[in-house]
């Protein structure tokens, strides 16, 4: 066996880029997306750095057999998606300018894609999709954001979803209906005309998408599925399709 193909397969995951402690910019990522890139996909986790333009998108996408793209407590930029800014918001352009062309790419180029919480809107935004800035402030919608003080509290199970007919999550799964944690302010207003909704909280509000025929593996969802991933069939179910469509990438790679 050759030593490329013995190799796990690599997952590329976005950096954010904030203004820390030291007067100095820190390009960082949740180390429970590194742990679940490692465990739950069983992967190796590669972290790109939020340098916008300056990446080179074709040696990202010839480099990953897979992309996670993360959640996030920022925002993306209102004029993104052809809305006004917002007072007080957290954004970070510099990520923006990093994801949001690398998801078109990585979508065209059939490379594995999987978006969690702000990597959801992303893919929403990157595609032409628009994105409610306060869904707690809509008419007849719930409160998605987090509750209470502590992690367990925070990451515990806030509302079902009911998977589409049509959900392909849904049939992997082999239910018509989960329960998911729920930490987000924002949500999916208008989605692009290139996503097809596979589940949705009981507010109506789409929780997971897959792109339209796509080449490869193009999915994401709002909540959470990171978070203690090996104790929650749904989060197992999710990476394990993942896994499956990186190391496919891998092996037409290198056959």
């Amino acid at each position: 066996m050759s030593k490329s193909s013995s190799r796990l397969p690599r997952v590329v995951i976005p950096c954010c880029r904030w203004w820390l402690k030291e007067s100095q910019f820190f390009h960082l990522v949740g180390e429970k997306y590194i742990q679940a890139v490692r465990g739950g996909v069983g992967a190796q986790p590669l972290l790109l750095p939020a340098l916008g333009e300056d990446n080179e998108l074709e040696a990202i996408l010839e480099l990953a057999d897979g992309i996670l793209f993360t959640g996030s407590p920022s925002n993306i930029e209102p004029h993104h998606y052809g809305a006004e800014p917002v007072a007080n918001d957290f954004n970070d352009s510099a990520r923006d300018a990093t994801t949001l062309p690398l998801l078109r790419a990585a979508i065209a180029a059939g490379v594995p894609i999987l978006g969690i919480c702000r990597g959801f809107q992303e893919m929403n935004v990157a595609l032409g999709g628009t994105l409610y800035q306060k869904v707690h402030e809509q008419p007849n919608m719930l409160d998605h954001r987090e509750q209470g003080e502590d992690k367990a509290q925070q990451y515990g199970f806030a509302h079902t979803i009911r998977f589409e007919s049509d959900s392909i999550l849904g049939a992997w799964y082999g239910a018509a209906e989960a329960e998911v944690n729920s930490l987000h302010g924002q949500g999916v207003r208008e989605l692009a005309p290139s996503l097809v909704a596979e589940a949705r909280a009981p507010d109506g509000l789409i929780e997971a998408f897959r792109v339209r025929d796509a080449k490869n593996f193009a999915m994401a969802v709002q909540w959470h599925p990171e978070w203690q991933y090996q104790d929650n069939r749904l989060s197992q179910t999710l990476f394990s399709a993942f896994a499956r469509a990186c190391q496919q990438r891998q092996q037409s790679r290198h056959s």
